[in-house]
């Protein structure tokens, strides 16, 4: 089974972080080119996800990512895009899904259609509540949908995640969610052996 982690080249410092999603291969790469050319953007990463589209995720600051965002939003065109100023820290580490599921916690699940819209509900549910963003799963494998776990007290959990429905919302990428108020140990277990593939 390949692996629906997305790799990043590297994990940036606290700096302005977007993406572009792009409905074919092509305007991917006509996209990745403009950006690169446009103003120093560090690539994070830059490949296929289902089905067929195109993903560039890329940081620097923020008045160099918006102008390579609108440079690549001329050329081609896009699906879905986001720039965070200030992304949450554990974007990261979720993104890499190296956080297993605690067990004795809630548990939070956003489900998109764009992979942009879930990292920007995400970071949002990241800032709105004291949660553990554990994974982002970028559409590998899932006909292009996203999905984002997130763990924490109840009302944390809660909260975060009315937070992030609405910010999928806005674009219409919201598919679904759900709350976990106590899952199972066995659940948890099936979840973490599952997310570690």
């Amino acid at each position: 089974m390949e692996s629906a982690k997305l790799t990043l080249a590297k994990t940036p410092t606290r700096k302005a972080l977007a993406m572009i999603e792009l409905g074919s291969i092509a305007s991917g790469i006509t996209a990745l080119d403009v950006i690169t050319k446009t103003a120093e953007a560090d690539i994070l990463a830059a490949q296929i996800i289902c089905p067929g589209k195109y993903m560039i995720l890329f940081s620097g600051s923020l008045s160099a990512i918006k102008a390579s965002l609108e440079a690549a939003r001329n050329a081609s065109t896009q699906i879905d895009e986001f720039v965070l100023g200030r992304p949450h820290p554990d974007i990261f580490s979720a993104i890499k899904g190296n956080t297993p599921l605690p067990t004795k916690t809630a548990l939070g699940l956003i489900e998109t259609s764009s992979a942009a819209s879930a990292i920007k509900a995400a970071d949002t549910a990241a800032k709105t509540a004291w949660i553990t963003l554990a994974e982002i799963r970028i559409s590998h494998g899932m006909c292009g949908k996203s999905t984002v776990f997130f763990t924490g007290e109840l009302a944390a959990v809660a909260t975060s995640l009315e937070s992030a429905k609405k910010e999928a919302a806005k674009k219409g990428q919201l598919l679904n969610t759900a709350l976990i108020p106590n899952p199972d140990d066995k659940m948890i277990s099936a979840l973490n052996a599952h997310y570690s593939l």
